[in-house]
């Protein structure tokens, strides 16, 4: 099944240059030529890799704990609050972050003292 929104999705995601793609490529081969241990974890931290600039580091430290974080921090060897941008092109997308944004204390949301039912799921737009 398609998204009706396909298209202009396209159109929201992150423009990466040459230069960004050559250094996600660079930490992608890092982070499998250092890794061992289950292999999910790296399957995971990979794809924090490559969804962080579209969605941006917020999105990613409310969709995951701190532990899981670090764990891919670590198995990637960045810092996710340094390496992407606060908020991605692509963010208004998370159910979790347009939530935390309408209730306006995102670092309560983050810890958990505001439950947020879909934190984790993605809409099909952005509006």
């Amino acid at each position: 099944m398609t998204n009706p929104h396909r298209e202009a999705n396209l159109l929201k995601l992150a423009q990466r240059s040459l230069e960004q793609e050559a250094e996600l490529l660079r930490i992608e081969k890092e982070a499998i030529a250092n890794f061992s241990g289950d292999l999910p974890d790296l399957e995971a931290a990979l794809g924090m890799l490559r969804m962080g600039d579209h969605m941006g580091w917020r999105v990613l430290v409310l969709i995951h704990n701190k532990r899981t974080i670090r764990k891919y921090e670590d198995i990637l060897g960045i810092k996710v609050r340094e390496f992407f941008p606060e908020v991605g092109p692509s963010a208004s997308r998370s159910v979790g972050f347009k939530v935390a944004t309408v209730v306006g204390n995102f670092w309560k949301a983050v810890s958990g003292d505001i439950k947020i039912e879909r934190r984790q799921e993605i809409s099909s737009n952005s509006d």
